[in-house]
């Protein structure tokens, strides 16, 4: 090795203990940027690069991670942790046959490995678990709502129960902040009540289009929340530093209520209870977590239920289907979980014909409203989560220019200080999660616009003290295994 060279090599080895030093704490996008320095000065470590894609894994880049840890594999093929860092990022996208074929290369680099032979065999676990669903599952045309055979009328609330009751039809205000307190304490309304809140949800979205129109009055504000992602009490604070909903003070919150979170129960029903007492003051936009292979990994299926039972699972997974996909406030303001198109010319009137009610698909419009990511270079490229794409600012201008919008607002992404505005002002990502995970130490934030200018005013707050129940409480443990 020549004098250079094994000065870059050494200078990449230092880089590589920053990098470390960063991940440690929980600054993954720095660590990601050392580990990226220590590669340019040495391709050829293995190690990097699957560091990187641990690190990438932390960003919940498994596009990314995938393409790295193939790299250090492809460096050395003995390499146990290229396969082991593959194997989760493909876990954590729901790829369980691919998790598996990287775990059996793992095992059998390692075969005297407790480690490894515990998680091979909790994967083969979940394939075959998997492999049994899909065999017994009825196709769609087939399927009957779940709503639709469930009458909450007829299920008895015992005499000994103590939380807050609805009174015939209406769910009134009282009962809400009934509901809110009885969360605070860590217990869970009656079923009947779940039952009743969900179905009256359900009603109302399914009267709604795909692309929903929200009319602000002049004067008036609406606020604009990001991922909740089941952090109960951060939502609290929301309502804390905002004011709760009502039809003074609308809210729209866009995607990702669940999952991650371990009182994603909590957080749905008062978002759906909201929603029922102010229709036209509560909006709802799906995100990519309103799905039923995001619910079953990271945690929403166990916590429902844990908390309410099987028939919920069901329940929701049809209510999610439901959700709108986008809003407009007062045709200026675009509002989508994801982001946009990896084809130019989609109008409006293209959204908002979507059939909407199916799982998400892997491909398409609403596949990219849902996953889409904003990029800092002009045009379209590959998804850092190996779903959908990233599109530049080039790409913004051109759809806003099209249907005559002023602003896209997205989500979806975690943002150090709960926002970032981006693509020459035109893109604002808005996530109102703090702390995320109990790990990631950024700030929540939202935006209010108030007619008729709608200039978004930002407001930034940090993550308030909640129960000691760990985020992802409810995932299967073969999943937590690899958080």
């Amino acid at each position: 090795m020549d004098a250079n060279a094994n000065s870059n090599a050494q200078k990449a080895e230092e880089l590589k203990v920053k990098a470390n030093d960063a991940f440690k704490a929980n600054k993954f996008a720095q660590a990601i940027e050392l580990y990226s320095q220590a590669i340019e000065l040495n391709s050829s470590n293995a190690v990097y690069w699957a560091n990187r894609a641990f690190a990438h894994t932390k960003l919940e880049e498994y596009g990314s991670a995938v393409q790295d840890a193939t790299k250090a594999i492809e460096i050395d093929p003995r390499y146990s942790k290229g396969y082991y860092r593959r194997g989760a990022a493909y876990l954590a996208m729901g790829k369980f046959k691919e998790a598996l074929k990287d775990f059996q290369q793992v095992k059998k680099i390692c075969p005297n490995d407790p480690d490894a032979t515990r998680k091979l065999k909790e994967c083969e676990k979940a394939v075959q678990k998997i492999r049994f669903e899909e065999a017994i599952s009825v196709g769609d045309v087939e399927k009957c709502s779940v709503a639709d055979s469930i009458d909450y009328h007829i299920i008895e609330v015992e005499q000994q129960y103590a939380g807050p009751r609805i009174d015939g039809e209406e769910i009134t205000l009282d009962f809400v902040k009934a509901m809110l307190d009885e969360f605070k304490k860590q217990k869970c309304i009656h079923k009947r009540y779940a039952y009743q809140i969900v179905l009256k949800t359900l009603e109302l979205f399914r009267l709604m289009p795909s692309l929903v129109d929200v009319n602000v009055p002049t004067g008036s504000c609406i606020t604009v929340c990001g991922d909740v992602h089941g952090q109960y009490f951060d939502l609290l604070n929301i309502f804390e530093l905002n004011g709760l909903p009502s039809e003074e003070n609308p809210y729209l919150f866009n995607g990702d209520f669940v999952d991650r979170g371990s009182f994603s129960v909590e957080v749905i029903l008062t978002l759906f209870a909201f929603k029922c007492l102010y229709p036209n003051a509560m909006y709802l936009a799906r995100g990519n977590h309103e799905s039923k292979s995001m619910n079953k990994i990271y945690g929403f299926e166990g916590e429902v239920r844990s908390k309410l039972g099987e028939k919920f699972v069901e329940l929701f997974a049809e209510v999610f289907c439901w959700l709108p996909l986008a809003h407009v406030i007062n045709n200026k303001v675009f509002i989508v979980h994801g982001g946009l198109f990896s084809v130019d010319g989609v109008k409006l009137s293209d959204i908002r014909s979507i059939d909407r009610f199916c799982e998400p698909p892997e491909e398409g419009l609403m596949c990219e409203l849902l996953w889409s990511d904003p990029q800092p270079q002009l045009g379209r490229g590959p998804s850092k989560r190996g779903v959908a794409l990233s599109f530049g600012a080039d790409v913004t201008k051109k759809f806003l220019l099209e249907n005559n919008l002023d602003l896209v607002v997205r989500s979806h992404e975690v943002k150090d200080e709960g926002y970032e505005i981006e693509h020459d002002g035109k893109l604002i990502t808005v996530f109102s999660a703090p702390n995320y995970c109990d790990q990631m130490g950024n700030k929540g934030a939202f935006i209010r616009f108030t007619a008729p200018e709608l200039k978004p005013d930002i407001v930034t707050f940090s993550a308030v003290p909640h129960p000691d129940v760990k985020p992802m409480a409810y995932a299967n443990n073969f999943l937590r295994m690899f958080q």
